[in-house]
């Protein structure tokens, strides 16, 4: 049966191939500047919008634990006279190590706060991510508040500054691939259930579902994703220090994530490229360049009140008035998943 023709698909397939070919159309600044940037924060976002929208859970520990991996990395693959372990490690080594280590974190910390949920939830991920940040900045045999810079990257990455095309291809696969990954999983038998424990937690517990192991295993999966991210924004960067993961960083995901759209992962890159975008020419505009949060604030603000489901609600509100339908704000619901029932 072929696949139904929708305007989503047609421009998720358009925008696809603008990607494929951006290093042809977009300068060289915007390749490794703009557009990586957007790529590795939308992954991040995405673990964020995919506890959201699936397991009704908004977690502050995403940047946090993007930031676990990123250190790892960093103190596994370095060597010399940089900051940390210095293992010297090869570099794909350093990747298992991070994502690794990163996933391991992510599950206790999800098996410690899957009992709460709302606002509860979300001051225990924000702890989760001021632990983090002070733990790189005062252990100095980790870190310190310096960071670890100059950490190697693989032969297949090279080096970003004079190769920045091979790093736009590797996020952006990465991207594609968490997109896929997390589509399918959210229609399995685990996702389906998880939309369940989501939408009446009471019921599904009656039912025989083990809630507190299904958010435990949803705030895992989130933290192997945020965990890519963060490795390709150690490549990007090619140093990681605890700022970049203090509580700004944090904010700024949560807001791309909103302004994208907190119920589509989709969402996450189109809030991050708006957010990069933003970022980067506030800077040039004098009376603004250092107050670029209160920028971000005030557009977060206005987008929140406008269209709670962010530019993608406005996007389905715009589809929803060209093809004449009336009816409940699409942008104040999760992705239509269908009437699949979860096995057990």
């Amino acid at each position: 049966m072929s696949a139904k023709v929708t305007p989503d698909r047609v421009v998720g397939v358009a925008a696809l191939v603008v990607a494929a070919l951006a290093p042809l159309l977009f300068s060289t600044y915007w390749v490794s500047a703009l557009l990586t940037q957007m790529l590795f924060l939308g992954i991040v976002a995405a673990s964020l919008i995919f506890l959201s929208a699936y397991g009704g859970l908004v977690s502050l520990a995403q940047v946090a634990i993007y930031g676990i991996a990123g250190f790892v990395l960093g103190n596994a693959t370095t060597g010399g006279d940089a900051k940390g372990l210095n293992l010297g490690w090869s570099p794909w080594l350093g990747v298992l190590a991070g994502i690794g280590v990163a996933v391991a974190i992510g599950l206790l910390f999800g098996a410690l706060a899957s009992r709460s949920v709302g606002i509860y939830f979300l001051m225990i991920t924000l702890t989760y991510s001021v632990i983090a940040n002070l733990t790189f900045g005062q252990v100095t045999d980790i870190s310190g508040f310096g960071g670890i810079s100059g950490v190697p990257t693989p032969g297949l990455v090279g080096d970003p500054a004079e190769n920045p095309n091979r790093l736009y291809y590797i996020c952006l696969v990465c991207a594609v691939a968490v997109y896929v990954l997390l589509r399918y999983i959210v229609r399995t038998p685990f996702g389906l259930s998880l939309q369940g424990v989501r939408d009446d937690p009471v019921r599904m517990a009656s039912l025989g579902y083990n809630i507190p192991l299904h958010r435990t295993l949803a705030f895992g999966l989130a933290a192997f994703v945020a965990a890519v991210g963060g490795i390709l924004f150690v490549w990007w960067n090619g140093h990681i220090d605890p700022a970049s993961i203090d509580l700004t960083a944090t904010i700024d995901v949560l807001v791309i994530a909103v302004v994208g759209g907190l119920y589509r992962l989709e969402g996450a890159w189109i809030g991050a490229l708006f957010f990069v975008i933003v970022n980067n020419y506030s800077q040039r505009i004098d009376f603004i360049g250092p107050r670029f949060h209160t920028l971000i604030g005030a557009i977060f603000l206005v987008i929140v009140l406008v269209s709670p489901g962010g530019l993608i609600g406005l996007w389905e509100r715009l589809l929803s008035v060209l093809s004449g339908r009336r009816g409940g704000p699409e942008d104040r619901k999760p992705v239509d998943l269908g009437h699949a029932e979860p096995s057990v």
